[in-house]
Formats: C-alpha cells, structure tokens, sequence
C-alpha cells in the first residue's frame, strides 16, 4: 500500500512539472513590470529631452529678437516673453525663468561690463511682467565666452534661460525634477548697441564707441 502510494505522489509530482499551463501568464506578470518601468521611462526621457531642447530655442529667441531691435522697453521685453511662451508649449510656462542683458567689451582691457540687464517673469496665471530686480547690475564684470571678448568695443546682447522639469511619474527622473540651463549670445545687428530707454542708468547712449 505504501509502495503505490508512493509511487502515485511521484506520478502527480511528474504531471505537475511537466504542465505548462499558466506558463505565459507567469512570465508575463514577471516581465510587467519591466516594461511598465521602461515605457514610464522613454516618456519621461523624451519629454526631459524635448524640454531641455525648447528652453535652448527660448534662449536663441529673446537673445536674437533683442539684437534685432535699436531700442527695447517694457512693452517689448513682455512681447518676447509671450514668445516664449508659445515656444515652451504644451509644457506649462510658469517654471521658465529668463534674462535679457547687453554687454559691453571694453576695447582696451577686453573686460565684459553688463550695461543693462531685466529679467522676465511667468506667474502661474501666464502673465508675463518685466521682474523688478534685474539678474545684473549695471557696470557689473561678467564672464563671457573667450570667442565674444576677443571683439573689443563691441555689445553682446546675453539671453539666460532656467526651467525646472518635473516628470508626471518620477520612476526613472527624480520626482523633485531637473533644472536645464541655456544661454545665447548675439551682437545687435541695426545699431552700435541695443539701449534700454527706460533706464535711469548713464549708460544709455553706448558711452563706449
């Protein structure tokens, strides 16, 4: 009786490990998440990277818009604003933080001095608005790629541009997100240099021919 008892357990034990039923549900709950991470990640990736490429456009935008214009004020700095807006869509604009400021190399020294400088600002309503605080002062000294210095007595007009990425997930990027960072340099094209009217500077009439 022993014997056949065994002997039926040892032939269960053999059909269970011979019935492949279930298998490919098996693999597939293995595999799941794999490649829930993986397409998580490709969209979160791609948007990363269509991100960082957008805020390099802005930054080429405001710098080449400026270089474009003999004079800008507050009105025009907000239509450049706007502009960014357009290029960061569909992804929200109110991260987007950018600066607009003219250079001047001096054509004795080389040394890049900031002539003006105004920061444009994106509430969480859209609204674009020149920032009271300027990311430079005027007269301030300023490092400026060695291939713009070597020009001297010329204006270089610098856009800089910051936003901070967050990923709808957060499986493969930090949750907390990414800050890209991009900047542009342009000379004006139509005039010696770019002024700012408003400004209550005497740097305004290109005191450095």
């Amino acid at each position: 009786m022993m014997a056949y008892l065994m002997q039926k357990m040892s032939l269960r034990v053999r059909r269970l490990l011979d019935d492949c039923s279930g298998l490919a549900a098996i693999e597939f709950a293995m595999v799941l998440p794999i490649m829930v991470v993986l397409f998580f990640g490709v969209v979160e990736i791609s948007s990363a990277v269509s991100v960082d490429r957008k805020a390099s456009l802005v930054a080429r935008t405001l710098s080449d818009l400026t270089s474009q214009m003999a004079s800008v004020a507050d009105a025009d700095l907000t239509s450049f604003g706007e502009a960014a807006k357009a290029i960061m869509t569909p992804y929200p604009a109110s991260p987007l933080v950018s600066s607009i400021t003219e250079v001047y190399v001096d054509k004795t020294s080389g040394v890049a001095r900031v002539q003006w400088s105004k920061a444009l600002t994106i509430g969480t309503t859209g609204s674009v608005t020149v920032a009271s605080v300027a990311p430079h002062n005027p007269g301030d000294v300023v490092v400026l790629p060695p291939t713009l210095i070597v020009a001297k007595g010329t204006y270089v007009i610098w856009s800089e541009v910051s936003y901070k990425y967050t990923p709808a997930v957060g499986y493969v990027l930090a949750k907390t997100g990414l800050t890209f960072n991009d900047a542009a340099y342009t000379r004006p094209r139509t005039v010696l240099c770019v002024r700012y009217p408003t400004s209550s500077t005497s740097l305004l009439d290109c005191p450095y021919p």
